[in-house]
């Protein structure tokens, strides 16, 4: 499973989404409808199935489920 994938199963768990609805261009609060809660808790999930730290700057610059996978991959 590639980057991408796991980035869309753990969306679509956390949030209780079909995968299917997911894609790269996706805004992660306008279109998945995740608020700050949600978006926190995924970057924690992401840091420990991926075993990266995402720095605040970081953070702040995801918008889009692409911008996680570019955040994950660098």
């Amino acid at each position: 499973m590639d980057t991408y994938e796991k980035v869309v199963s753990l969306l679509a768990e956390q949030l209780g989404l079909d995968k299917a609805n997911i894609t790269p261009e996706s805004d992660i609060i306008k279109d998945l409808g995740a608020d700050s809660l949600d978006v926190v808790q995924m970057l924690m999930a992401m840091e420990d199935e991926f075993g990266i730290t995402v720095s605040e700057d970081d953070a702040a610059s995801l918008k889009t489920v692409a911008d996680i996978v570019a955040v994950i991959n660098k």
